[in-house]
């Protein structure tokens, strides 16, 4: 029994390449599409995440320059209790 395994195993893996069929030309070409489409809107979604972040941190660093101004012009009551 054993024996007639092994015989069938080695029988389907030295026919194995005619049983998967050969990748035909149209089908690559439509997989090679897909992946271009694929990483071309990858890249996009990249740029705009990218793009979004650097508005939300230009926008950020200009609030944070408008507060540091103005607390700069205000009145410091901590360093009434500082002098030495």
């Amino acid at each position: 029994m054993i024996n007639r395994v092994s015989t069938t195993l080695n029988f389907m893996s030295k026919n194995l390449p005619y049983i998967i069929p050969v990748a035909q030309p149209e089908v690559e070409e439509a997989f090679a599409s897909y992946q271009t489409t694929h990483e071309f809107y990858h890249e996009v979604r990249s740029r705009s995440e990218f793009q979004s972040y650097c508005d939300w941190y230009y926008t950020t660093a200009e609030q944070n320059r408008q507060d540091l101004k103005r607390m700069r012009g205000e009145l410091n009551i901590f360093q009434w209790f500082r002098r030495r």
